[in-house]
Protein backbone atom coordinates (compact mmCIF):
# COMPACT_ATOMS: atom_id res chain seq x y z
CA UNK A 1 0.00 0.00 0.00
CA UNK A 2 0.69 3.63 -0.37
CA UNK A 3 1.37 4.47 3.03
CA UNK A 4 2.00 7.86 4.78
CA UNK A 5 3.41 8.34 8.06
CA UNK A 6 2.72 11.49 9.97
CA UNK A 7 5.70 12.41 12.46
CA UNK A 8 7.36 9.46 10.61
CA UNK A 9 10.58 11.39 11.68
CA UNK A 10 9.76 10.63 15.32
CA UNK A 11 10.82 7.97 18.02
CA UNK A 12 8.34 5.71 17.30
CA UNK A 13 7.11 7.06 13.48
CA UNK A 14 10.84 6.53 12.07
CA UNK A 15 10.75 2.83 13.51
CA UNK A 16 7.07 2.11 11.62
CA UNK A 17 8.88 3.64 8.39
CA UNK A 18 11.88 1.00 7.87
CA UNK A 19 9.09 -1.88 9.40
CA UNK A 20 6.78 -0.45 6.48
CA UNK A 21 9.42 -0.73 3.97
CA UNK A 22 10.76 -4.11 5.14
CA UNK A 23 6.67 -5.28 4.74
CA UNK A 24 7.08 -3.60 0.95
CA UNK A 25 5.08 -0.81 1.46
CA UNK A 26 5.71 2.51 -0.60
CA UNK A 27 6.06 4.65 2.47
CA UNK A 28 6.36 8.74 2.71
CA UNK A 29 7.30 10.64 5.37
CA UNK A 30 5.00 13.97 7.01
CA UNK A 31 6.61 15.98 9.57
CA UNK A 32 7.10 19.54 10.87
CA UNK A 33 10.57 18.25 12.39
CA UNK A 34 9.69 20.60 15.54
CA UNK A 35 10.52 16.81 17.74
CA UNK A 36 11.54 14.88 14.77
CA UNK A 37 15.21 13.88 12.91
CA UNK A 38 15.46 14.18 9.37
CA UNK A 39 18.41 11.83 9.67
CA UNK A 40 15.99 8.97 10.74
CA UNK A 41 14.06 8.96 7.46
CA UNK A 42 15.84 6.19 5.41
CA UNK A 43 17.76 7.52 2.09
CA UNK A 44 14.87 7.37 -0.97
CA UNK A 45 11.70 8.00 1.45
CA UNK A 46 10.24 11.43 0.54
CA UNK A 47 9.75 13.83 3.68
CA UNK A 48 7.48 16.12 3.20
CA UNK A 49 8.49 19.46 5.72
CA UNK A 50 4.59 20.09 6.74
CA UNK A 51 2.71 20.97 9.60
CA UNK A 52 -0.37 17.97 9.82
CA UNK A 53 -3.18 20.87 10.39
CA UNK A 54 -1.92 23.12 7.39
CA UNK A 55 -5.20 21.09 5.08
CA UNK A 56 -3.53 22.65 2.27
CA UNK A 57 -0.33 21.23 1.97
CA UNK A 58 -1.30 17.96 3.85
CA UNK A 59 -3.96 17.44 1.21
CA UNK A 60 -1.03 18.07 -1.98
CA UNK A 61 1.46 15.53 -0.11
CA UNK A 62 -1.61 13.05 -0.13
CA UNK A 63 -2.13 13.31 -3.60
CA UNK A 64 1.35 13.61 -4.61
CA UNK A 65 2.41 9.62 -2.45
CA UNK A 66 -1.27 8.51 -3.91
CA UNK A 67 -1.77 7.73 -0.31
CA UNK A 68 -4.12 5.09 0.94
CA UNK A 69 -3.95 5.18 3.91
CA UNK A 70 -2.15 7.52 7.05
CA UNK A 71 -0.46 6.12 9.86
CA UNK A 72 -0.39 9.08 12.88
CA UNK A 73 2.30 9.32 15.22
CA UNK A 74 1.89 13.16 15.30
CA UNK A 75 1.72 14.46 18.83
CA UNK A 76 3.21 16.05 21.99
CA UNK A 77 3.27 13.61 24.64
CA UNK A 78 4.86 14.79 27.64
CA UNK A 79 2.30 14.32 30.45
CA UNK A 80 3.97 16.93 33.08
CA UNK A 81 4.38 19.43 30.70
CA UNK A 82 0.63 18.88 28.93
CA UNK A 83 -0.11 19.71 32.87
CA UNK A 84 1.81 23.05 32.91
CA UNK A 85 0.39 24.15 29.19
CA UNK A 86 -2.34 22.31 28.98
CA UNK A 87 -3.97 25.17 25.85
CA UNK A 88 -0.63 23.73 23.89
CA UNK A 89 -1.32 20.47 24.01
CA UNK A 90 -5.24 21.40 22.94
CA UNK A 91 -3.59 22.88 19.56
CA UNK A 92 -1.40 20.43 18.38
CA UNK A 93 -3.21 17.48 19.40
CA UNK A 94 -6.62 18.07 18.91
CA UNK A 95 -7.01 20.96 16.69
CA UNK A 96 -4.05 20.22 14.59
CA UNK A 97 -5.29 16.41 13.88
CA UNK A 98 -8.50 17.71 13.26
CA UNK A 99 -6.83 19.62 10.21
CA UNK A 100 -5.00 16.13 8.91
CA UNK A 101 -8.16 14.15 8.96
CA UNK A 102 -10.35 16.71 7.25
CA UNK A 103 -7.35 16.94 4.60
CA UNK A 104 -8.04 12.84 4.47
CA UNK A 105 -11.55 13.25 3.86
CA UNK A 106 -11.31 15.83 1.14
CA UNK A 107 -8.46 13.48 -1.09
CA UNK A 108 -10.89 10.23 -0.24
CA UNK A 109 -8.85 8.93 1.98
CA UNK A 110 -10.33 6.83 4.63
CA UNK A 111 -8.05 4.81 6.43
CA UNK A 112 -6.31 5.50 9.36
CA UNK A 113 -3.75 4.37 11.86
CA UNK A 114 -3.94 6.22 15.18
CA UNK A 115 -1.46 6.43 18.07
CA UNK A 116 -3.25 7.15 20.91
CA UNK A 117 -2.17 5.75 24.82
CA UNK A 118 -3.63 3.71 28.27
CA UNK A 119 -3.35 7.45 29.75
CA UNK A 120 -6.96 7.62 28.06
CA UNK A 121 -7.87 5.37 30.91
CA UNK A 122 -6.49 7.73 34.15
CA UNK A 123 -6.11 5.45 36.93
CA UNK A 124 -7.94 2.04 36.01
CA UNK A 125 -9.90 0.06 38.28
CA UNK A 126 -8.25 -3.19 37.65
CA UNK A 127 -5.11 -4.85 36.74
CA UNK A 128 -4.64 -5.74 34.29
CA UNK A 129 -6.04 -3.52 32.07
CA UNK A 130 -8.55 -3.95 29.01
CA UNK A 131 -10.03 -2.08 26.38
CA UNK A 132 -13.65 -1.80 27.89
CA UNK A 133 -12.30 -0.15 31.22
CA UNK A 134 -13.65 3.31 31.81
CA UNK A 135 -11.89 6.24 29.95
CA UNK A 136 -11.30 8.77 32.97
CA UNK A 137 -7.91 10.40 31.76
CA UNK A 138 -6.55 12.74 34.35
CA UNK A 139 -3.85 14.78 32.60
CA UNK A 140 -4.34 16.97 29.41
CA UNK A 141 -2.31 15.04 27.38
CA UNK A 142 -4.94 11.77 28.32
CA UNK A 143 -7.62 14.02 27.19
CA UNK A 144 -6.29 15.38 23.86
CA UNK A 145 -5.76 11.60 22.59
CA UNK A 146 -9.67 10.72 24.36
CA UNK A 147 -11.04 13.75 22.66
CA UNK A 148 -9.24 12.25 19.34
CA UNK A 149 -10.69 8.85 19.57
CA UNK A 150 -13.83 9.76 20.47
CA UNK A 151 -13.52 11.89 16.68
CA UNK A 152 -12.62 9.16 15.04
CA UNK A 153 -15.81 7.38 15.96
CA UNK A 154 -17.80 10.17 14.74
CA UNK A 155 -16.21 10.27 11.31
CA UNK A 156 -16.57 6.49 11.05
CA UNK A 157 -20.08 6.77 11.49
CA UNK A 158 -20.81 9.57 9.36
CA UNK A 159 -18.04 9.34 6.16
CA UNK A 160 -17.37 5.71 6.77
CA UNK A 161 -13.69 6.64 7.88
CA UNK A 162 -11.96 2.88 8.80
CA UNK A 163 -9.36 3.15 11.72
CA UNK A 164 -7.92 1.78 14.69
CA UNK A 165 -6.78 3.36 17.73
CA UNK A 166 -3.52 1.45 19.70
CA UNK A 167 -3.27 3.08 23.13
CA UNK A 168 0.33 2.25 23.86
CA UNK A 169 2.07 1.85 27.49
CA UNK A 170 5.56 2.29 27.29
CA UNK A 171 7.44 2.69 24.08
CA UNK A 172 11.32 1.49 24.58
CA UNK A 173 14.49 0.14 23.10
CA UNK A 174 15.95 0.84 19.33
CA UNK A 175 16.39 -0.56 16.15
CA UNK A 176 18.71 -4.16 16.49
CA UNK A 177 21.18 -2.34 14.17
CA UNK A 178 21.22 1.04 16.52
CA UNK A 179 20.88 2.82 13.63
CA UNK A 180 17.74 4.22 14.36
CA UNK A 181 16.86 4.75 18.64
CA UNK A 182 15.37 7.75 21.05
CA UNK A 183 16.95 10.91 20.84
CA UNK A 184 14.51 13.43 23.29
CA UNK A 185 15.28 16.95 24.47
CA UNK A 186 14.42 17.10 27.09
CA UNK A 187 14.52 12.99 27.91
CA UNK A 188 11.85 12.10 30.14
CA UNK A 189 11.92 8.44 29.34
CA UNK A 190 13.05 5.98 32.43
CA UNK A 191 15.18 3.74 30.88
CA UNK A 192 17.07 6.59 28.62
CA UNK A 193 17.63 8.27 31.93
CA UNK A 194 18.90 4.99 33.60
CA UNK A 195 21.34 4.60 30.86
CA UNK A 196 22.62 8.38 30.58
CA UNK A 197 23.27 7.84 34.74
CA UNK A 198 25.23 4.85 34.20
CA UNK A 199 27.60 6.46 31.09
CA UNK A 200 27.90 9.49 33.14
CA UNK A 201 25.88 11.91 30.83
CA UNK A 202 23.46 12.82 33.19
CA UNK A 203 23.20 12.97 37.24
CA UNK A 204 22.18 10.47 39.54
CA UNK A 205 18.83 9.01 38.36
CA UNK A 206 15.74 9.77 40.37
CA UNK A 207 13.03 7.56 41.17
CA UNK A 208 9.82 9.42 42.34
CA UNK A 209 8.68 7.40 45.23
CA UNK A 210 9.15 4.34 46.37
CA UNK A 211 6.60 3.57 48.88
CA UNK A 212 3.96 2.27 46.10
CA UNK A 213 1.89 -0.98 47.37
CA UNK A 214 3.61 -2.96 44.72
CA UNK A 215 6.44 -5.85 45.74
CA UNK A 216 9.37 -3.75 45.62
CA UNK A 217 7.52 -0.28 46.72
CA UNK A 218 8.32 1.66 43.24
CA UNK A 219 5.54 2.08 40.16
CA UNK A 220 5.01 -1.06 37.91
CA UNK A 221 4.82 -0.27 34.39
CA UNK A 222 4.46 -2.09 31.07
CA UNK A 223 7.60 -1.63 28.58
CA UNK A 224 7.34 -2.57 24.63
CA UNK A 225 9.56 -2.77 22.13
CA UNK A 226 9.44 0.50 19.73
CA UNK A 227 9.54 -2.59 16.93
CA UNK A 228 6.93 -4.62 18.31
CA UNK A 229 4.88 -1.74 18.64
CA UNK A 230 5.49 -0.60 15.15
CA UNK A 231 4.79 -3.36 13.54
CA UNK A 232 1.44 -4.23 15.15
CA UNK A 233 0.32 -0.43 12.88
CA UNK A 234 0.94 -2.76 9.87
CA UNK A 235 -0.68 -5.94 10.88
CA UNK A 236 -4.05 -4.13 11.27
CA UNK A 237 -3.97 -2.95 7.69
CA UNK A 238 -6.15 -5.68 6.47
CA UNK A 239 -8.60 -5.14 8.93
CA UNK A 240 -9.53 -1.52 7.68
CA UNK A 241 -11.19 -2.47 4.31
CA UNK A 242 -14.40 -2.11 5.14
CA UNK A 243 -15.76 1.39 5.66
CA UNK A 244 -16.53 2.11 9.13
CA UNK A 245 -14.30 0.27 10.97
CA UNK A 246 -13.73 1.75 14.28
CA UNK A 247 -10.91 -0.33 16.60
CA UNK A 248 -9.37 0.10 19.91
CA UNK A 249 -5.92 -2.35 21.09
CA UNK A 250 -3.85 -1.96 23.66
CA UNK A 251 -0.20 -2.22 23.21
CA UNK A 252 1.87 -3.97 25.84
CA UNK A 253 3.25 -7.00 26.73
CA UNK A 254 1.34 -7.47 29.62
CA UNK A 255 4.24 -8.03 31.69
CA UNK A 256 4.86 -5.41 34.51
CA UNK A 257 8.17 -3.97 35.56
CA UNK A 258 8.85 -2.04 38.45
CA UNK A 259 11.23 0.77 38.46
CA UNK A 260 14.06 -1.11 40.49
CA UNK A 261 13.71 -3.84 38.04
CA UNK A 262 14.58 -1.28 35.00
CA UNK A 263 17.46 -0.11 36.93
CA UNK A 264 18.53 -3.75 37.56
CA UNK A 265 18.37 -4.68 33.54
CA UNK A 266 20.44 -1.27 32.70
CA UNK A 267 22.94 -2.14 35.11
CA UNK A 268 22.82 -6.11 33.89
CA UNK A 269 23.41 -5.03 30.50
CA UNK A 270 25.91 -2.46 30.83
CA UNK A 271 28.30 -4.44 33.60
CA UNK A 272 27.61 -1.30 36.24
CA UNK A 273 25.33 -0.41 38.70
CA UNK A 274 22.75 2.70 38.28
CA UNK A 275 23.33 5.90 40.35
CA UNK A 276 20.30 6.65 41.66
CA UNK A 277 18.50 8.02 44.29
CA UNK A 278 14.90 8.52 45.79
CA UNK A 279 12.45 11.37 45.32
CA UNK A 280 9.07 12.16 46.13
CA UNK A 281 6.02 10.94 44.77
CA UNK A 282 5.28 12.98 41.22
CA UNK A 283 1.09 13.52 41.49
CA UNK A 284 -0.47 11.40 39.07
CA UNK A 285 1.55 8.56 38.81
CA UNK A 286 -0.87 5.05 39.27
CA UNK A 287 1.12 2.26 41.31
CA UNK A 288 0.51 -0.03 38.27
CA UNK A 289 -0.08 0.13 34.64
CA UNK A 290 -0.21 -3.16 32.53
CA UNK A 291 -2.01 -4.51 29.30
CA UNK A 292 -4.38 -7.29 28.76
CA UNK A 293 -3.17 -7.91 25.26
CA UNK A 294 -5.05 -10.79 24.55
CA UNK A 295 -7.00 -9.02 22.21
CA UNK A 296 -4.63 -7.53 19.97
CA UNK A 297 -3.05 -10.81 19.89
CA UNK A 298 -6.26 -12.56 19.24
CA UNK A 299 -7.27 -10.42 16.72
CA UNK A 300 -4.00 -9.86 14.90
CA UNK A 301 -1.60 -12.48 15.60
CA UNK A 302 0.31 -9.67 17.13
CA UNK A 303 3.21 -11.19 19.51
CA UNK A 304 6.33 -9.26 20.57
CA UNK A 305 9.38 -10.47 19.33
CA UNK A 306 11.62 -8.72 22.08
CA UNK A 307 9.46 -10.58 25.11
CA UNK A 308 12.08 -9.20 28.19
CA UNK A 309 13.12 -6.54 29.79
CA UNK A 310 16.66 -7.33 29.21
CA UNK A 311 16.24 -7.51 25.50
CA UNK A 312 14.67 -4.35 24.98
CA UNK A 313 17.15 -2.56 27.23
CA UNK A 314 20.16 -4.11 25.87
CA UNK A 315 18.76 -2.31 21.95
CA UNK A 316 18.67 0.78 23.79
CA UNK A 317 21.94 0.31 25.40
CA UNK A 318 23.66 -0.36 22.43
CA UNK A 319 21.86 2.87 20.11
CA UNK A 320 22.77 4.63 23.46
CA UNK A 321 26.34 3.81 23.45
CA UNK A 322 26.81 4.32 19.22
CA UNK A 323 25.04 7.91 18.97
CA UNK A 324 26.36 9.47 22.07
CA UNK A 325 24.44 12.76 21.45
CA UNK A 326 21.94 11.08 19.38
CA UNK A 327 21.41 11.90 15.86
CA UNK A 328 23.72 15.00 16.90
CA UNK A 329 26.53 12.48 17.14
Amino acid sequence: MNVLVVGGAGYIGSHCVRQALAAGHQVAVLDNLSYGHAESVPEGVRLFRVDMGDQALVRDALRTHQTEVVIDFAAFTNVGESVQQPERYHENNVVRTEGLLQAMLAEGVKKLVFSSTCATYGIPDKMPMTEDLPQNPINPYGATKLAVEKRLRELAASHGLSFAAFRYFNAAGASADAAIGEDHSPETHLIPLAIAAVLGRRPPLKVFGSDYPTPDGTCLRDYVHVDDLSRAHLDVLPQLNQPGQALFYNLGTGTPYSVKDVIASVGRVLGRPVPYECAERREGDPPALYADASKVRRELGWVPRYDTLDSIVLTACNWHLARPKGYAS
